[in-house]
């Protein structure tokens, strides 16, 4: 059973967790990998799971070694980071559910999933419009229990047509559902062959934004997009080739 090791003294009223595991197009993980750096987030928890990768991380200019998958808080928000090095099963996903449910209740946490969807699946019928940009990256929020007032408030509509989340993001939702834990999901339109910042920028912009009050640095990640691309290309080509098993939202169609 996996555990967190919480490593900061800080606390919070209510705050949101926003989840970066890689998905298609990478936007969860640029998503959370941009906040930790533009807010200056601290290292709030490290995360231990055996269904995770046995490796260790670690940064430029710091000898110490930590987990793969970490927590980081805002210094002035209620605001959480889930930020993970290594892809994420669906099992491990459930597992890390499991292990930090008591503190989400302790703690009044409410998740933000993010899933990418194929922009080549996501048709017209996907979403309305609020929150395109010029690349076509529509937005749709999902709510459990109460993280549906959390989406109340702010510019995100809801799916226009059924669909399914699948990977890791799919088993948290699952587990959220089952657990009767609150949480919001956003499916947002990627380009599912590269690292996708400017979804990332419009998940940030429409979504973290407003829900959390932080004022995000976005024209830095438009202007790094080629940059980030590069750095994360890597893992994108290993998440196309563990396809069934990584984050991503897909249309039901009635008939097949």
């Amino acid at each position: 059973m996996g555990h967190i090791d919480v490593v900061s003294d800080r606390t919070f009223e209510e705050p949101v967790l926003v989840e970066g595991l890689p998905g298609i197009g990478l936007v969860g993980k640029i998503v959370a990998d941009h906040l930790v750096d533009a807010l200056d987030m601290e290292l709030y928890a490290t995360v231990y799971c055996e269904a995770l990768p046995a490796a260790a991380a670690y940064t430029g200019g710091d000898r110490a070694v930590t987990t793969p998958l970490r927590l980081y808080a805002a210094p002035e928000a209620d605001l959480l980071v889930l930020q993970s090095d290594v892809p994420v099963s669906p099992d491990a996903a459930e597992e890390f559910g499991g292990c930090i449910e008591g503190w989400f209740r302790e703690e009044s946490v409410t998740p933000l999933y993010i899933a990418g969807m194929r922009r080549d699946q996501a048709g017209r019928g996907g979403g309305a419009a609020a929150g395109d940009d010029a690349g076509g990256s529509t937005l749709r929020g999902l709510a459990v229990g109460e993280g549906a007032a959390l989406l109340d408030g702010i510019d995100v509509p809801v799916p226009e047509a059924a669909g399914l989340i699948s990977g890791p993001t799919g088993a948290l939702l699952a587990h959220a559902m089952a657990s009767d834990l609150p949480a919001v999901g956003i499916v947002v339109d990627v380009d599912p062959r590269f690292p996708d910042p400017a979804a990332a920028r419009v998940v940030l912009e429409s979504v973290v934004e407003p829900l959390t009050g932080v004022d995000v640095d976005v024209d830095a990640l438009e202007a790094q997009a080629e940059r980030i691309r590069r750095a994360k290309e890597q893992l994108a080509v290993q998440m196309r080739e563990e396809d069934d098993s990584v984050s991503q939202a897909q249309r039901l169609r009635m008939y097949q």
